[in-house]
């Protein structure tokens, strides 16, 4: 899919999504300004929500997508929007916003060979959404943050790779 189609269709999801969001942003392929897109990644941070009987909160737009993995609550949930594209959808918190985002932006990789490598070369070990040097967590609340953690200059998206 063109990038336009794209971008206009991430746009609309994440609005129906806000509402029940504390942040949500549009990631990948799209905020690299890739021409042609495969699928629609967002990151975001929900407000609390319930599933099941009483669903509620972000539960209720996502769930309305037939689902293709991920079951919620969970880190990472894949659903076939409307339109025929994949939407990936990631779930981080504040402490590891910038890690998630970062990562979710891409490409997989400049993920891999600088972010990924960047943090290796420096002692830290990425598992489950965070980065941990000496048995703790390292918060990481925004992309910028994760540069600095990696002693690189912060690289713009449009620069990380199609």
């Amino acid at each position: 899919m063109k990038i336009k189609s794209a971008l206009r269709i991430a746009e609309r999801v994440r609005a129906e999504l806000e509402p029940h969001c504390e942040r949500i942003e549009i990631a990948g392929s799209i905020r690299r300004g890739k021409a042609d897109v495969k699928d629609i990644e967002l990151v975001c941070i929900t407000k609390p929500y319930d599933v099941g009987l009483f669903e509620s909160g972000i539960a209720t737009v996502v769930n309305r997508w037939p689902k293709v993995r991920g079951e919620l609550p969970c880190k990472y949930t894949q659903r076939v929007l409307p339109e025929g594209i994949n939407l990936d959808l990631f779930f981080a918190v504040p402490g590891n916003w910038g890690l998630i985002f970062a990562i979710r932006t891409g490409s997989a990789d400049f993920s891999h060979k600088v972010l990924a490598t960047g943090w290796v070369k420096r002692g830290y070990k990425s598992n489950e959404g965070w980065l941990h040097k000496n048995g703790k967590d390292i918060a990481v609340p925004e992309e910028r943050d994760l540069f600095r953690i990696i002693g690189i200059d912060y690289i713009e998206p449009k620069n990380r790779g199609q």
